[in-house]
């Protein structure tokens, strides 16, 4: 399915402001997950060949540093919903840009969609995609503890336990994520999940 990019973006900052914290923890969450979705689109390039957008990976990233580098004054003073707003929609731009959803999902979104068949009622897809980072994070060699510790900062969750996911369904939702869109090129192409090293690796991370 492919999406038609909007005119215009309208967005009312105070109905965001007044809305519950969790829903822009949320948005933080699925913006932190666009360093995993770089880090897998320059896999991709590099092993397959697929077209690399700079510019708009450019903009994917500088999103996501926008939550990553605001995150310990958010624990502080509160999420400033105009500054997540404004990196939403520089994000959404990315994917226009692009031409696919590319610069913005990754193998994290895959682990969301995963668990969106099989366990639909467990967590918003913001916090499932930043869980998923983690997770990701870890297997590209980033540095995990500070996708943690920033989505802990915005008050997202971290942890399965915090979205009610228990340890078997996180398992089959990371073996499945990797069987999910193949053609589109992520780190689990060469980290290859079982339900053991899936456990494992969210073990690691603290996930689990």
């Amino acid at each position: 399915m492919v999406a038609t990019a909007p005119l215009g973006v309208f967005v009312d900052i105070d109905i965001i402001k007044g809305a519950p914290r969790r829903l822009l923890s949320s948005g933080c969450g699925d913006l932190i997950a666009n360093v995993i979705a770089v880090s897998d689109w320059e896999l991709g390039r590099d092993r397959t060949g697929e077209y690399y957008g700079r510019y708009s990976a450019s903009l994917a990233m500088l999103s996501a540093g926008i939550v990553l580098e605001n995150a310990a004054k958010f624990a502080k003073s509160g999420i400033d919903a105009r500054v997540v707003v404004e990196a939403l929609i520089s994000a959404g731009v990315a994917s226009c840009i692009a031409g696919s959803s590319r610069p913005c999902s990754g193998a994290e979104h895959l682990f969301s969609h995963a668990l969106d068949k099989i366990a639909p009622e467990v967590g918003l897809h913001g916090e499932k995609c930043g869980i998923g980072a983690i997770m990701m994070a870890k297997l590209h060699g980033r540095d995990w503890k500070k996708i943690s510790q920033a989505l802990r900062d915005v008050g997202a969750p971290t942890t399965a336990e915090q979205i009610g996911l228990d340890r078997d369904t996180l398992a089959s939702a990371l073996v499945m994520a990797q069987d999910m869109r193949p053609e589109r090129y992520t780190i689990l192409k060469e980290k290859k999940m079982t339900k053991t090293k899936a456990i494992s690796l969210a073990e690691s991370t603290l996930v689990l």
